[in-house]
């Protein structure tokens, strides 16, 4: 399919509310294939629908953090829902693709299980742990309109968008050349 640019904050299509899935159909499947090839393309460990600009309750995880063989395909989680998380949590600086070149420290749970459907329309549950429970609830997030930045202050959120903003100037200004 296609590598598709990545929605950048502070634009507002991140905080969309999300459409669940109610057909898994060659639609949902286009998208999964550009969220993979932009996900390989970015360098990412994980994508949000809603980082394309698309509203779709999905979210894709590298297969290798998610327990799965090596060269195999990211993992779709369509519909995703939190089942638990952890009491126990740590706090570590994460990215995003959607904040180039930022990274916040968060606190988060050391283990998830989320429960979700595959691009079969099968239901399946993904429990994981430090690294992967961190991605999984990353990008769960991104669904539920909550994104990198929420978890600074103020200052540190001006500076940021400040940050962005003039990376997206400069970007267009390489474009127009």
């Amino acid at each position: 399919m296609a590598v598709r640019p990545v929605v950048i904050w502070p634009d507002p299509r991140l905080r969309e509310p999300i459409r669940k899935v109610e057909r898994i159909d060659d639609a949902v499947r286009a998208l999964y294939q550009d969220l993979t090839d932009t996900m390989f393309a970015e360098n990412g460990l994980g994508i949000a629908a809603l980082q394309l600009g698309d509203p779709t309750a999905m979210f894709l995880v590298e297969a290798k953090l998610a327990g799965r063989g090596e060269n195999e395909l990211p993992v779709a989680f369509i519909n995703p829902e939190v089942l638990w998380t952890s009491e126990e949590t740590e706090e570590t600086e994460e990215g995003c693709l959607s904040f180039p070149e930022i990274y916040i420290k968060v606190d988060r749970p050391l283990r998830a299980k989320v429960r979700a459907l595959d691009l079969e329309g099968n239901t399946f549950e993904l429990e994981g742990e430090g690294l992967l429970a961190r991605c999984l609830l990353h990008e769960y997030d991104h669904l539920s309109g909550k994104l990198l930045v929420d978890f600074a202050g103020p200052l540190k959120r001006q500076m940021i968008k400040k940050k962005l903003q003039r990376r997206q100037r400069e970007d267009a200004a390489e474009e127009a050349v």
